[in-house]
């Protein structure tokens, strides 16, 4: 039992250092040496637990992706406002996987394809639960046309945390509450 949960700690500080790592330095220069100097351990406690970077780094772009999502069976019985509401929390809640989650989806998705398809599949994946919470709230509007609000509502969303991350003082919350009524209302 004491190994089962020594095993647990040191995969846990392999994650730890991972996502500190994405969120400071990036992707390219996360090195499982770099991992592992920071999570104290040896290459070989790494290898028993993760078969590459690649493994440790996919692990934490999964916490993130399920981080950001408030109802990952999409049972269909959030608003827009709850899943901009979830997402703004995420970044201001959860600054480091915040960091990481906005770096994968820009750096890491153009140097790593495998990682560059996962976050396309979580972007078309948000567009489809914010479509399908609109036209549950404006059943009058089309798919396509609630497909484009939330398309341009998820851009918007993304750069208001680009810039709360260049500049924690910015507002973020309230300049997310104007977007999410310009984008949901019907005008």
């Amino acid at each position: 039992m004491a190994r089962y949960k020594s095993g647990i700690a040191t995969q846990e500080r392999i994650l730890e250092s991972t996502r500190g790592l994405l969120g400071e330095v990036g992707f390219e220069s996360t090195t499982v040496k770099a991992i592992c100097e920071r999570a104290h351990i040896r290459a070989g406690s790494f290898y028993n637990l993760f078969d590459s970077k690649d493994q440790v780094i996919l692990t934490v772009v999964r916490e993130a992706i399920q981080a950001v999502d408030p109802d990952p069976e999409g049972i269909g019985s959030d608003t827009v406002g709850q899943l901009a509401q979830t997402y703004i929390d995420f970044i201001l809640n959860e600054r480091q996987m915040g960091r990481v989650y906005l770096q994968l989806a820009l750096t890491a998705g153009l140097t790593d394809e495998t990682l560059r398809r996962r976050m396309l599949r979580h972007h078309q994946h948000r567009v489809n639960r914010f479509t399908d919470a609109l036209l549950r709230e404006h059943p009058a509007l089309t798919a396509d046309e609630a497909r484009t609000r939330m398309q341009l509502l998820i851009a918007g969303l993304n750069g208001l945390a680009y810039h709360w991350v260049l500049d924690p003082e910015f507002d973020i919350r309230s300049k997310a509450d104007i977007l999410v009524r310009e984008r949901v209302g019907i005008a």
